[in-house]
Parts: C-alpha cells; structure tokens; sequence
C-alpha cells in the first residue's frame, strides 16, 4: 500500500479520536430504510458500521421500515397496494402481509446480516414485551377532498402511545442490539402498522438519544437551489416548511426530526443511505456528509 495511503487512514482515525471518546455508552437511533436495504454493498456497510458503534462503546437501536418489500409481497398475492397521504390503506387482510413481511422476514434477516459481522443483533416487533403501545391513527380530510373535516379511515395504521424502555435497556445492557420492526401493539392486544420515521423518533425521544440518525435516498436537506444543508435548527426547520423550501417526502421526515428533538433526543441527522459507510461519515468526521437538525442555541457539529 502506497505511503501516503497508509497517512491518509491514520489522519481519518485521529479525526474519529474526539468523537469516539464523546459518544461513548451513548445512545443511537438509526431508522433503516430505502435503498441501503436493497443493495447487497450498502447492507454489508450498514451492517459493519453498526457492529463497529457497538464494539466502541455506543449503543445502536435499529428500526427499520420495509414499503417496496410489502408492496411486492402484497402484488405476489394478488392484492393492490392503496394509499393515503402516503400511508397505506391496511385492512386486516393487508396488516397480517405487513406483520408477515416485516417482523418475520425482513427484521430477522437485518439481525442475522448485524450477527454475520460480529454483533449480537436480537429482532423484535414492536408487539414483543409491549414494547410500541399504539392506538389508530385519526386523520381528517382536508378541505377540497371528498369529505372534508371528516375522520378518514385508513384502516390499521396506528401512532405511537407509549414505547417501553424496559425493554430496549435490558437489551442494551447486556451487549445485544435491538432492531426493531414498526408494529405496534393496542390496548386490547390489536396489531398496528406504524410508519417507521415516526417509530424511530418516538424511540429515540424516549430514550434521550443522543442521535436519531435518519437514513434516506438523498443527500440531506437542500436549500432552494438544491444545495446540501449542513446544519440547521428547529425553527430554521420551521421555516423552511413553512416557505415551502421543502417539498414531498422530507417535510414528514423533518416533522420527525423535530418531534424526537422536542420529546428528548440531542440531535437528528439526515443522511444518504446510498454512500457506503454514511453512519460513520456523518458522526465520525468534522464536516459530515448529510444535514444535522438540533435545538436552536446547540452547538453544530
């Protein structure tokens, strides 16, 4: 290996020096979704970069969503996917292909990928130790819809009531990391599917993270001339929703952001999934690669 190669590694691990000393026993939400879990690289990545948080002392919780999965098992079997607001319709029918495809396929497979590089990843749904209390989710119809101020009934789609940190503590005591499919159990034992952002910034409000890292298929946050937002804070967020400078998929994620921020978690990060490494990028180095959200008056970075 070339000289300069070999300085070149040694400057990016003395850069990761601070960092690794500050976020030790601390802990991370990191919402799993997008294209990162398709690619057979970036899963790899994910995966080691994950184990890695683990063997330096912080403590990954994973939350994965699962959409293009669902869809495609939904189609195999014959039944159209509907939406609403980009939440899909989930009739009883659908929520048992959902609990299918999330908690006994793809969460089992993420814990087993984490456990191939060394981790000891544990799989759960949300129903497991009662660890999501949901209720269904209530949406109004908005006027110049077809029944305006009414309630919409999407079937099974729940919010988040309560999340039990028994559960999650114990698991992260004992050296083992969590990841958690987005189902969440009611008060008289009925499944919900939850959007999985929202999951994820529930969980990490609760447990105060220290980060909620939201993986995604975009550089980050862009400004109006399509220029990556390093840092921002909540009210810059605001703002940026209210002047329309954000459009389409980010404004929930951003409402996520600052949901979590103001229920408890230090700082959100929006990052690429589609760059090999993109935890390690944006936590381990001064500059980042994706956009920081945090309280106004924190520091940046």
């Amino acid at each position: 290996m070339p000289r300069d190669c070999i300085v070149e590694k040694a400057n990016i691990l003395v850069e990761a020096l601070p960092y690794i000393r500050r976020f030790y026993q601390k802990t991370f939400v990191i919402k799993y979704g997008g294209h990162a879990m398709a690619a057979e690289d970036l899963k790899e990545s994910f995966a080691k970069d994950i184990v890695l948080m683990k063997y330096i002392g912080i403590n990954p919780v994973v939350v994965h969503g699962g959409g293009p999965q669902i869809g495609e098992m939904l189609g195999r079997l014959g039944k159209k996917s509907e939406f609403y607001r980009g939440m899909r319709i989930t009739d009883a029918e659908t929520m048992e292909i959902v609990e299918m495809v999330l908690a006994g396929k793809i969460n089992k497979e993420i814990a087993a990928l984490i456990n191939r590089q060394g981790g000891l990843a544990i799989g759960l749904s949300g129903k497991d130790g009662r660890l999501i209390e949901a209720r269904k989710l209530q949406i109004v119809g908005d006027a110049g819809e077809d029944r305006p101020g009414e309630i919409v009934d999407i079937g099974l789609v729940g919010e988040v009531v309560r999340i039990n940190l028994e559960v999650l503590q114990t698991l992260s005591q004992s050296d083992m990391i969590p990841v958690v499919a987005p189902i969440g159990v009611g008060e008289d034992g009925e499944t919900y599917n939850i959007n999985a952002d929202l999951v994820a910034g529930a969980i990490a409000g609760a447990l105060r993270a220290d980060k909620l890292l939201l993986m995604t298929d975009v550089p980050g946050v862009l400004d109006g001339q399509g220029n990556l937002i390093s840092s921002m804070t909540v009210s810059e967020a605001q703002e940026a929703m209210r002047d329309r400078t954000l459009q389409g998929g980010m404004i929930p994620k951003i409402q996520c952001a600052i949901d979590a921020l103001e229920a408890g978690a230090a700082k959100v990060h929006i990052v690429d999934g589609r760059l090999p490494h993109a935890i390690l990028l944006e936590i381990f180095t001064d500059a980042g690669i994706g956009t920081e959200i945090l309280r106004s008056g924190e520091q940046a970075r």
